[in-house]
C-alpha cells in the first residue's frame, strides 16, 4: 500500500497550503481559541438555523433505544444531547473530539444539563479511532469532517468501527446550489463572519479560517464518492438551506 499523500505532502489550512503534519496542530489552535464562544458564534453565524440542521440530522438518523453511538468532533455536545433523547437510558453515547478544550466544554455543559449517565468522553483522532471493529450502531460527525487532515482515513475509520447494518452520517457545510445566493453567502462568509468573530470572540482569524475551510471541503457528489470508496453502500445526501449544508448517509452492509 502506498503512503498516504497526507503523511508526506501538503494540505490546505483554509486557503493556505501547509505541511500535512502541521494541520492538526493548527486546527487545534483554532478550536482551543473558539471553544468558549462556539455556541454563541454558531448562533450568530447561522442566525440560529444550525439548531434546525442538527435536529434534522439526528431526527432522521437510523437509531433506536439501547443503541451505542459514536459522535465524532462532538464539540460542545449539541448532537450528543439530541442523540441521548433517541437512545434513552439503555443506550450509550461516546462523544469523541480531538480537542481537549472543546471536549471539556462539552462535558461541562452536558453535566450542567443533568446529562451524565450513558455518556462517555474520549479525546481521539478521527483518523485513528481507539475503538474495536464493529463497536457502534451509528457513527455521526457534524461540522467536523472538513477539519480532518486525511478525510479518507477518517471515513475508513468510521466504517471500521460501525457494526454491520449500521449507519454513518455526516453533517457538513457544502456547496450552495442556488446561483443568485452564492455572492450573498460569500459576502456573509468573508466579510461579516470575521467581523462577528472579532466583535464577540476577539478572534477574527479563526473565523476567517472557518469560512475558508468550508470552501475547501469536498462538495456533495465528491464526498458521496469518498464515502463509497471508504466502503459504505447506499450512500446519499440531502441538501439543506440551498446546499449551505448537506447531510450525507452511508451504510455498512
Amino acid at each position: 500500500m502506498s503512503e498516504s499523500p497526507y503523511k508526506s505532502g501538503t494540505t490546505h489550512f483554509g486557503f493556505k497550503d501547509v505541511a500535512a503534519k502541521d494541520k492538526q496542530k493548527l486546527v487545534g489552535e483554532v478550536f482551543s481559541s473558539v471553544a468558549g464562544n462556539y455556541d454563541l458564534m454558531n448562533d450568530l453565524m447561522s442566525l440560529g438555523v444550525h439548531r434546525v440542521w442538527k435536529r434534522y440530522f439526528v431526527g432522521t438518523a437510523q437509531v433506536k433505544r439501547g443503541d451505542r453511538v459514536l459522535d465524532l468532533a462532538g464539540g460542545t455536545g449539541d448532537i450528543a444531547a439530541l442523540l441521548k433523547e433517541r437512545v434513552g437510558d439503555e443506550g450509550e453515547i461516546v462523544l469523541g473530539d480531538i480537542n481537549a478544550g472543546m471536549l471539556g466544554v462539552g462535558r461541562d455543559r452536558m453535566t450542567n444539563r443533568g446529562l451524565v449517565d450513558g455518556l462517555d468522553y474520549v479525546q481521539c483522532n478521527a483518523e485513528a479511532l481507539p475503538f474495536p471493529d464493529a463497536s457502534f450502531d451509528l457513527v455521526t460527525i457534524a461540522f467536523g469532517l472538513r477539519n480532518v487532515t486525511d478525510k479518507d482515513a477518517g471515513l475508513r475509520e468510521m466504517f471500521r468501527v460501525l457494526k454491520v447494518g449500521g449507519q454513518a452520517r455526516v453533517l457538513e457545510f457544502s456547496e450552495v446550489t442556488v446561483d443568485w445566493f452564492k455572492p450573498v453567502y460569500d459576502f456573509h462568509s468573508f466579510k461579516i463572519l470575521p467581523r462577528l468573530g472579532q466583535l464577540f470572540a476577539r478572534d477574527a482569524d479563526s473565523y476567517q479560517y472557518l469560512a475558508e475551510s468550508i470552501r475547501k471541503h469536498p462538495p456533495q457528489e465528491e464526498l458521496k464518492a469518498m464515502m463509497q470508496e471508504a466502503g459504505f453502500e447506499r450512500c446519499g445526501y440531502k441538501n439543506l438551506s440551498a446546499g449551505i449544508v448537506a447531510v450525507h448517509t452511508g451504510y455498512k452492509v
